[in-house]
């Protein structure tokens, strides 16, 4: 029997609102808010709440109050935005959407509203006014640039003057220093920031310590960070010099005593670059904080104008237009590299950068550090910028005032100079460090360390500028520029006797010849000595000393030769550069 079931109050095709008197639900209304207090009540609360962001703001992140700063917009918004939401919460106003409390902060928040809007205008024109395409004569001009004779300006430098480590060999150096030091190491670590500078005559890098963690730092922050680090970058001896009073004044500090903090509640409208570790001719150390200045328009050319000098111990500060001669590094190698860009890309106007291109130029990518006459000079190389498999000359720059040389010497780029020396110990796999730029023989040559996979220099290669073919190396740096400027004479670029190495000390003594031995080198007769109660040889090379022949055993000479430093040679040969026999009258020095 057929079954058939009904439910009641269901129909087919029901539809919402149809049949059996649905009725939708009724919204509920919003409850209102009540505003609090008059009006003057109100506008207080919203000062008292934005107050007290804005301190909270300002002492976390420390925006420069300085219209040319960036972070100066960010932090007047923000103001005017809790301002605003203040200022809605409190009167109690509600809205349907987005334009309602559009209409009420145009009605009731007008003072922040116009701020908000004069803000957005100063930008815009700022912009504008520091735009390229309308200033490029001017973000050309940032850089001052002279024109120098390479081989008149530059000296030949001594081995005492020649920086052998590089940024990352130096900070190995340091934290293996830190690790021999049983009452620091559990404490205290390295700043990776070093510095180099000129440290009583000598090129060092430099850098603090800093607490270990947070819990170091409670325990350790009333002496303060006990002592800092100098890495000599000729000898390669790293030192730690502890002080009668602790830094207190740091970047690893917190609160008050943070580095950063201190600064800018002292100079509340400047903006500053990275601080930078420094020690005076007493080595006390400072901090020196460069003052950023916007030059042109209100955002554009980044330029430096004097500097803050932060004493890391006491915390004393003083700002100088002009920095005292100690100071080696005012200007950062970043703003140097950015401002010759200017240069090299704008001298000729901005359409020429984009369509002609002619005399356009560009720093490559790296540089380095070298000691000039008591300040450190920053190099790197220039190329064209069709072109980045040559230079057409490179730039040095003092770092304290700025003043700029370009040398014209085309050859090869750092990077090439780099592949060459690397490929001359392939089979040892060695890396090359960033060359440096020295006057050998009057040749613009690159000088590199070469480190093994341990971090350590293993040795040294010289390679020629302009004829980057020209590579030698050598396991110390007086023999790297032995075999360097034997090759220049192999090639014809210096004459037979200019092979001498220049760096090391010149000694003359006299002896009595008590065997001599001879062997032919790359073409060339070594004439090897030994005298009397003597340790090692003489080596005399016919093609520097050609009255080398003449010599016997049994004769009596004065003789000259040099050394690196006071280290005797490992292979036991000394080089020697003359001699004269006895009785000979010789220049400046009476026969014996």
């Amino acid at each position: 029997m057929p079954f058939s079931f009904h439910f009641g109050g269901f129909q087919e095709g029901f539809q919402p609102g149809e049949g059996a008197g649905f009725t939708p639900p009724p919204k509920r209304p919003r409850k209102a808010r009540k505003p609090i207090g008059n009006a003057f009540t109100r506008t207080l609360i919203n000062l008292a709440v934005t107050l007290a962001f804005g301190l909270v703001y300002f002492y976390a992140e420390l925006p420069a109050l300085n219209l040319h700063a960036e972070e100066f917009y960010v932090f007047a918004f923000l103001l005017c935005a809790v301002y605003c939401v203040c200022a809605v919460i409190t009167s109690g106003f509600q809205s349907e959407g987005v334009r309602g409390y559009v209409g009420f902060v145009k009605k009731q928040c007008i003072v922040p509203f116009l701020i908000f809007i004069l803000l957005i205008a100063a930008i815009a024109l700022g912009s504008i006014a520091s735009w390229v395409v309308l200033r490029a004569g001017a973000y050309s001009q940032l850089l001052p640039i002279e024109t120098g004779d390479f081989t008149a300006e530059i000296e030949e430098i001594s081995y005492d003057q020649i920086p052998m480590l590089d940024a990352d060999s130096a900070a190995r150096l340091g934290s293996r220093k830190l690790g021999e030091l049983s009452d620091m190491v559990s404490q205290f670590e390295i700043l990776p920031n070093y510095t180099q500078i000129n440290y009583q005559g000598r090129p060092v890098r430099v850098t603090s310590l800093a607490y270990g963690d947070l819990i170091k730092w409670f325990t350790n922050r009333a002496q303060g960070l006990p002592a800092y680090l100098i890495i000599d970058m000729v000898t390669q001896d790293a030192e730690v010099v502890r002080l009668d009073e602790g830094m207190k004044y740091t970047p690893a500090e917190h609160f008050g005593r943070n580095l950063y903090r201190h600064l800018r509640f002292h100079y509340p409208t400047m903006m500053f670059d990275d601080p930078v570790f420094e020690i005076d001719d007493s080595g006390v150390p400072y901090w020196v904080c460069s003052r950023i200045v916007k030059s042109i328009g209100l955002f554009g050319g980044t330029d430096i104008h004097g500097a803050v000098l932060v004493n890391a111990i006491t915390g004393e500060s003083t700002y100088y237009e002009e920095v005292p001669n100690w100071v080696d590094r005012l200007y950062s190698s970043d703003i140097i590299m950015q401002q010759y860009d200017y240069y090299g890309q704008y001298h000729n106007g901005f359409l020429n950068s984009m369509f002609g291109q002619r005399d356009v130029t560009l720093t490559t990518e790296g540089w380095n550090y070298i000691a000039i006459d008591d300040d450190v000079y920053m190099y790197t190389g220039i190329t064209s910028v069709t072109s980045d498999q040559s230079n057409i000359g490179f730039i040095l720059c003092n770092q304290r005032t700025k003043e700029t040389r370009f040398y014209s010497i085309a050859g090869a780029t750092e990077s090439s100079a780099m592949d060459s020396a690397q490929s001359q110990v392939q089979q040892m796999r060695y890396t090359a460090t960033f060359p440096l730029l020295l006057n050998i023989a009057d040749q613009p040559t690159y000088f590199m360390a070469l480190k093994g996979d341990d971090g350590l220099v293993k040795m040294y290669a010289m390679v020629n500028v302009e004829q980057y073919q020209i590579v030698e190396t050598g396991q110390t740096l007086a023999a790297c520029e032995s075999n360097y400027r034997q090759a220049l004479a192999h090639y014809g670029l210096i004459g037979a006797g200019e092979t001498g190495v220049s760096g090391g000390e010149s000694h003359t003594q006299d002896g009595i010849i008590a065997e001599i031995r001879t062997a032919v080198i790359d073409g060339d007769t070594h004439f090897y000595v030994r005298l009397e109660n003597g340790v090692g040889y003489l080596d005399f090379n016919a093609a520097d000393v050609p009255r080398a022949v003449l010599l016997n055993a049994g004769d009596h000479i004065w003789y000259d030769y040099t050394l690196d430093g006071a280290e005797f040679p490992e292979n036991g040969l000394v080089p020697a550069t003359g001699f004269r026999f006895e009785g000979e009258e010789a220049a400046g020095q009476p026969a014996a």
